[in-house]
């Protein structure tokens, strides 16, 4: 008897302590403590050894992963799909945690959905963000696709444009056309040709982040580890282009500043998803070869002003 009290005894002293005792409210829910306290046992079990016990991404395994795993504390979430880089609905974490994010250690989980749903009320508490009612976002709802299957080819064209002209997409991301054809894009879409080429334009460029690690935007025709994080089919990639990258380079584009709105931004869509697409064919090592071996660029002259002297 006196053996079964101090095994008790040790199981009581064990037991993880109850942190929540009141329900709180987050992004204008109230949620009970009961969930909360569930939610951090499965935290624990589930998500600690990357994103660590106070979730700041300090995990045990942390050390080793590149990207680093999520800071929760920052309330900063770089593929909400929501409007103006606000935080993620529940929908929007489920769909991270179920699909994982390419190219990271951050796998799709098969975790149950009454589970999932605890941890990410439990998630909420990590940053004072979450305390403000309209903390979250409105979410980015793709219209119908206004060039379909008919107009495929139409749509890269158009997305392969925009990409080297209007949205200046080389400014971060890989280029994948020559000069001349930039310098085209350009003139096509802005009224003036580029003139100005990064020294590496043919790669993409590091970039700051709040994350307080460097970002390499993605080459799309490089390899996996560099591959769209968040998904490729045109859906994921207009909710991607609307939303922007929360707390990275990648801004968030208004379709209402294109000159076509949203068949712009589903041009853009078309355009990275045929990329994505042919990496790793002998069309991408065609390209390359193309780029590297192209002449010399010397801009056109522009021409006189309507009011310059002969």
């Amino acid at each position: 008897m006196r053996r079964l009290f101090i095994l008790v005894a040790l199981s009581t002293a064990c037991r993880e302590p109850q942190q929540f005792k009141e329900p709180v409210k987050l992004a204008g829910r109230v949620v009970d403590a009961e969930t909360l306290n569930r939610g951090r046992h499965e935290y624990m079990q589930y998500c600690r050894a990357c994103h660590g016990d106070h979730g700041d991404g300090k995990g045990p395994a942390a050390p080793g992963l590149r990207p680093p795993p999520r800071d929760f504390t920052q309330g900063s979430y770089k593929f909400a799909w929501v409007l103006d880089q606000k935080l993620p609905r529940d929908e929007d974490l489920v769909r991270i945690v179920r699909n994982g994010l390419h190219g990271t250690a951050m796998l799709g989980w098969d975790v149950p959905d009454s589970t999932l749903a605890d941890i990410i009320q439990y998630l909420k508490t990590l940053s004072p963000k979450w305390k403000e009612d309209d903390a979250v976002g409105d979410p980015v709802v793709p219209p119908p696709d206004p060039w379909g299957d008919v107009r495929q080819s139409e749509a890269v064209a158009r997305g392969r444009l925009l990409y080297h002209g209007f949205a200046q997409c080389l400014g971060c991301h890989a280029a994948y056309a020559s000069k001349q054809e930039i310098y085209d894009a350009g003139k096509a879409t802005l009224g003036t040709g580029t003139t100005d080429f990064r020294d590496a334009m043919y790669l993409p460029e590091i970039k700051d982040s709040e994350y307080g690690v460097k970002i390499l935007p993605p080459d799309f025709l490089f390899n996996e580890l560099r591959s769209v994080r968040s998904g490729t089919e045109l859906e994921d990639l207009y909710r991607l282009l609307v939303a922007g990258v929360t707390g990275a380079a990648m801004p968030a584009w208004n379709p209402v500043t294109l000159p076509n709105k949203e068949a712009d931004i589903y041009a853009l869509a078309y355009y990275v998803r045929a990329l994505v697409r042919m990496k790793g064919t002998p069309a991408a090592e065609e390209l390359h070869r193309a780029l590297a071996a192209q002449a010399g660029f010397t801009p056109p002259p522009e021409p006189p002003a309507a009011d310059a002297k002969p």
